[in-house]
């Protein structure tokens, strides 16, 4: 079953989901053209969680189908998130890798460069992260970290600014060519759907670890952080590796068109194994088990 047969086999009630769902001609299409802004629309209305969770499932299937092909035919795929904080980035890679191998697809989440990092080519760090093959990388923010919050922040000169607008878009020209597949997300965010998101996070105890203080700045840098998001778009928005903006005002719709997305992004076909007949388990009368006051068990609270 082809990618594109998988994402159009059933359709929500308009009236559930505010459209078609998530079809294989309009996700297929916006795989293959850049992204554009698109003109503001009047609001959907809010999606129904049982809908919704029912969607995510059968796209949570899908996934596991191009899980199987990926390894099978031996493609490596690198999926980059960025985006404005809190605009669910998060959100989506833990509904995607949630029913995935870990082996076969994981998550990279760098943190702080060490001091080591600061003084390699800029581009080692990542590299050494990419897929082998039969593998999906997804990078939970990347190497446009230097187009971001380093430029924003200042914690890059001008010049490496500018040479990582010159390199970055050959490095993936090179990622590309070495039979690489690139998909770039960019997830947008209203100012006023941000700010609510962020107002939460700092009033629940169990989110407040989400707001960092590069987070909190952002909050004051919202226009430098628009201005460098629009120059990196325009240096970096190439024919072999376009950045596909995500509107994530709306979460769950967000999660659903990006993962339908993704999938109408890589061909595959449905390589499922075979159902696994399980051998009779081996008996042994001679075993005796230790007893059970020579271990430690966890205490049974519940």
């Amino acid at each position: 079953m082809s990618a594109a047969k998988a994402v159009k086999t059933k359709k929500l009630k308009p009236d559930k989901i505010g459209a078609q769902s998530n079809g294989a001609n309009r996700a297929g299409q916006a795989a293959r053209r850049p992204a554009k802004r698109r003109a503001a629309a009047a609001p959907k209305p809010a999606l129904d969680r049982k809908a919704f969770e029912k969607e995510l499932q059968r796209l949570q299937r899908e996934l596991v189908l191009m899980q199987e092909f990926i390894k099978a035919r031996g493609l490596k795929v690198v999926v980059i998130f960025e985006g404005r904080d809190a605009a669910g980035k998060g959100g989506v890679i833990k509904r995607i890798i949630e029913r995935l191998n870990p082996r076969i697809c994981r998550v990279v989440a760098l943190s702080t460069p060490t001091e080591r990092e600061t003084s390699q080519w800029y581009f080692q760090r990542y590299s050494q992260y990419l897929p082998g093959a039969g593998e999906m990388v997804l990078f939970d923010r990347s190497w446009y970290n230097r187009a971001g919050v380093e430029r924003v922040m200042g914690f890059c000169t001008d010049e490496e600014y500018k040479e990582f607008m010159r390199s970055c878009p050959e490095f993936e020209r090179m990622l590309g060519r070495s039979g690489i597949k690139v998909i770039k997300y960019w997830f947008s965010v209203s100012d006023a759907e941000q700010e609510r998101r962020f107002q939460a996070r700092a009033h629940d105890p169990m989110r407040r670890w989400k707001l960092s203080p590069m987070d909190v700045e952002s909050r004051a840098r919202w226009v430098q952080y628009s201005r460098a998001k629009d120059e990196m778009f325009a240096h970096t928005d190439i024919k072999e590796a376009p950045w596909f903006v995500v509107n994530a005002d709306d979460k769950r719709r967000a999660r659903l068109n990006c993962i339908a997305h993704l999938l109408a992004s890589i061909p595959y076909e449905d390589l499922t194994p075979k159902p696994i007949k399980l051998p009779r388990r081996q008996s042994d009368t001679t075993y005796v088990r230790p007893p059970i006051t020579s271990q430690t068990f966890v205490d049974e609270v519940y």
